[in-house]
């Protein structure tokens, strides 16, 4: 059985979807870990609230295991995501870093009395699932220690990967399933219980929740055509899921195109195509609790 999740999305299931993103995203990811790291003091704690397949701390333990250790707190709601992140993370991890990990959900106001006072925390696409987003962020607050880092890695450039025209259907399906995602994501928002609004963007959530030296960064995410060997994979999970979702958000046509850039047997599916392609950015949002 998997765990309650405030969105009534079964994480457990997407775990597959999740090591394939955690690859793809890999140097991306690795950029943004050795800035975060380079403002930390020796030997730092860090927190990784939401830490799905684990991807992000593997490249966390391998900074920490150069800079001569120190702990790192892997923190998810859902027990099988969980258990691969912390698989994953003693993988890598040396000698030097301390690996922890603790079922926690983000939404528990008491969560900073669980944990151990963190020099950063890191919480990557986890705050937008919450009920109460600002209150996720001042609790995310709550758990470094004065003068630690809290980091969100929240929004950016929407990912693409499909050409314009797919030589079926009608061309630009991607734009209309991007639309189509952004009216789903509306709807999960409204569906998840207690759901509050947050009316501004994340920097104004740090400042909110009492943050100071407030700043964001990007990092590329760019697979050209034709991309590395799990690419089709991944955007089948991607698409299957989409498709899934927001099938009532499109028309006929286009869910006849999805099918059939889905269907294993058909002369159209992904795997078959030599144009997909990876290019995005994820964002990142920072302060330092005073």
């Amino acid at each position: 059985m998997s765990a309650h999740t405030h969105d009534h999305i079964d994480w457990a299931d997407r775990l597959a979807v999740l090591r394939a993103a955690d690859g793809l995203d890999s140097e991306a990811q690795a950029a943004a870990v050795a800035r975060l790291v380079a403002q930390l003091p020796n030997g730092p704690t860090v927190v990784d609230l939401g830490c799905g397949a684990g991807g992000v701390s593997t490249h966390f333990a391998r900074e920490l295991a150069a800079r001569d250790g120190g702990t790192i707190v892997l923190a998810d709601a859902t027990p099988e995501l969980l258990g691969e992140a912390e698989r994953a993370v003693r993988a890598v991890a040396g000698p030097p870093v301390e690996v922890r990990a603790v079922r926690a959900d983000l939404a528990d106001a008491e969560l900073p009395a669980r944990l151990p006072a963190a020099d950063l925390v890191w919480a990557s696409r986890v705050v937008h699932h919450l009920p109460d987003q600002q209150a996720a962020v001042a609790t995310l607050a709550a758990t470094v220690r004065p003068g630690g880092i809290v980091a969100l890695a929240e929004g950016g450039l929407s990912f693409a990967c499909l050409p314009w025209d797919l030589g079926l259907g009608r061309p630009g399906l991607e734009d209309r399933l991007r639309a189509a995602q952004a009216e789903w994501f509306a709807g999960m928002r409204e569906g998840i219980d207690g759901s509050v609004p947050m009316p501004y963007g994340w920097p104004i959530a740090l400042k909110h929740a009492g943050l100071t030296g407030i700043g964001s960064f990007s990092v590329l995410v760019d697979h050209p055509a034709p991309g590395p060997d799990t690419l089709p994979g991944y955007l089948h999970h991607h698409l299957s899921q989409l498709a899934e979702h927001a099938a009532d958000l499109l028309t006929d046509d286009d869910r006849s195109t999805l099918a059939a850039l889905l269907d294993p047997a058909g002369p159209h599916h992904l795997a078959n195509r030599r144009d997909l392609y990876l290019l995005g950015a994820r964002t990142v949002h920072y302060g330092r609790r005073a």
